[in-house]
């Protein structure tokens, strides 16, 4: 992930009016019902994921394992090193920024989640960022739910702690994901997110948000400044810090953000 003096050179800065058009549709809904108006028109997919926590079938050792899933894009499953079989775990799936893949995340986040004891799931989106950024959950819902399907199967995970997180692109599918599946995810971490894809939502999820005040890919007025107090005011818990910084998020503010994931 970058750190914050740096910039995600795949993504361009969206213009005002698009960033307002998308955070504005995006979210006004979350004040007045459980349906969000729709960033496009809907044409294809609610956002809703059919896995669910059970008991796994096979024991998986503390590691770094490909999901297997699929030939060239697939993604990592990391089990840290203070995972016991016999103890659930708190997951998290965690979704990289636009042209990027699992590593991105994966790889600052391995220390802190052997510090924690969170399970890492990230799935590669399957194409260059995530489908719904266009407004349409299509093949990248169906990947995650497999995904988490599998890691459901092999690694005892507590349901009362399943997360997502995401940088970026990723961190506006988080915060989409997580308020469709309220449900299923009890905690939403987002960097740097750039508005909310529009579907009904369920339960009301905890959000941490984190933003550069110096953001020049994804700019902290069109985008956090507006989706934080929005969400606040349709009743969502969230946890807002800005820094000082680009298109990234800072070190220490990744280890609070693990923790509280953890928690």
């Amino acid at each position: 992930m970058p750190d914050h003096h740096a910039t995600s050179a795949p993504e361009a800065p969206i213009s005002r009016r698009d960033a307002l058009k998308r955070t504005t549709l995006g979210t006004i809904a979350l004040a007045t019902g459980a349906c969000l108006g729709s960033v496009e028109p809907d044409t294809g997919g609610d956002g809703r994921l059919a896995a669910r926590v059970t008991d796994p079938t096979q024991t998986t050792s503390p590691g770094i394992y490909p999901l297997g899933l699929a030939s060239g894009r697939d993604g990592l499953l990391y089990v840290p090193a203070s995972y016991k079989a016999a103890t659930a775990a708190p997951l998290a799936i965690v979704l990289h920024g636009a042209g990027r893949d699992s590593s991105e995340l994966v790889s600052p986040m391995r220390p802190l989640a052997d510090t924690t004891g969170l399970v890492l799931v990230a799935p590669d989106a399957r194409a260059a960022t995530w489908d719904a950024i266009g407004g349409v959950f299509s093949s990248d819902v169906d990947f995650i739910d497999r995904a988490l399907k599998l890691v459901f199967s092999r690694v005892r995970v507590d349901a009362t702690r399943v997360r997502v997180m995401g940088f970026s692109d990723g961190g506006t599918y988080s915060l989409s994901l997580g308020l469709i599946n309220g449900d299923l995810f009890s905690r939403i971490v987002a960097f740097s997110p750039g508005f909310i894809v529009s579907r009904s939502v369920t339960g009301k999820p905890k959000v941490f948000i984190t933003h550069g005040t110096r953001d020049t890919v994804l700019p902290i007025e069109q985008t956090s400044r507006q989706i934080v107090p929005q969400l606040r005011s349709a009743g969502y818990d969230v946890e807002y810090h800005e820094f000082d910084g680009g298109h990234g998020v800072t070190p220490d503010l990744l280890s609070q953000a693990v923790t509280w994931a953890s928690a």
